[in-house]
């Protein structure tokens, strides 16, 4: 009986096929995890490209994203012809796409926010003539949700879905003097103090002070310090363990109210978020 006889007639034992998975399944979950890595490449563009309202074009989102050009690219082609995403012939630049509007609508929906919200959001607005804003945090950022524009002709610019600094709004202060103790002591460490006009607060320790003084009354104010010629007030919306899930908020041009006739419309918004705190899922 010669060698290739002898081999032939070996049984394998099940034990090591059960241990050692064969070569095309190991190809098989290698291409699983593939794709499951596109995905989250995907997704990360997407994430990009919302931080992004006047879009961005394929070059800049790969050095954000610091993946190679082709990869941006392709991944960018597919995303456009999904509707996710889109482009720009023009300036060659990549927006969201009306999916993602689309998509964010339904959730909003599933939240609560367009049908229980607004009501109480127009309900403001109508008793203050300026713009009334609904939002959450999303990481380092505050997320607008709903808004209400005032009957002026001067609108807000923070439209539902804008991803706006948590140190230089209203609504921001307010998410983190009210976040878990744990949470607001992270994010008084780690929170970017950025600079986006001349009365942004940049130091630490005056940060500090400030969600103080917003712990300590209840409020907050923006003065110019996240958009010049713009002022907001705004309110926790607070969850059964009084931490804020949500923020409320008034804004006004500098040229139609001062601080004191602003700040005089808090009773109304803190009226309205405990209203809305004791309808919205609170998460």
């Amino acid at each position: 009986m010669n060698q290739a006889t002898v081999n032939d007639d070996v049984q394998p034992d099940p034990a090591e096929l059960a241990a050692e998975p064969d070569a095309d399944a190991k190809a098989v979950g290698r291409k699983a995890a593939d794709r499951t890595d596109m995905v989250g490449k995907a997704l990360g563009l997407l994430v990009l490209l919302g931080e992004e309202p006047r879009g961005a074009s394929a070059a800049e989102i790969s050095r954000r994203a610091e993946l190679p050009f082709s990869t941006t690219y392709r991944l960018l082609g597919s995303l456009a012809r999904d509707g996710f995403v889109d482009y720009e012939p023009d300036g060659r630049r990549y927006h969201l796409g009306l999916r993602i509007f689309q998509l964010g609508q339904r959730v909003s929906n599933h939240h609560g926010f367009a049908g229980t919200a607004m009501p109480v959001l127009r309900r403001v607005t109508a008793e203050t003539g300026e713009a009334t804003i609904l939002s959450v945090r999303d990481g380092h950022h505050h997320l607008t949700v709903s808004k209400v524009d005032g009957p002026q002709t001067f609108r807000v610019t923070s439209d539902p879905g804008h991803l706006g600094s948590l140190s230089t709004t209203s609504v921001g202060k307010v998410l983190v003097a009210f976040a878990e103790d744990p949470e607001r002591e992270r994010l008084l460490a780690e929170l970017p103090l950025e600079a986006l006009t001349e009365k942004s607060i940049t130091d630490r320790d005056d940060f500090r002070a400030e969600i103080a003084q917003v712990r300590r009354q209840g409020y907050a104010v923006m003065d110019e310090e996240n958009e010049a010629g713009m002022r907001a007030v705004a309110v926790p919306l607070l969850n059964s363990q009084g931490h804020a899930f949500a923020s409320l908020a008034t804004a006004v041009p500098v040229f139609r109210l001062g601080l004191d006739q602003l700040v005089a419309h808090v009773p109304l918004l803190q009226e309205a978020a405990a209203e809305l705190a004791a309808r919205l899922p609170q998460r």
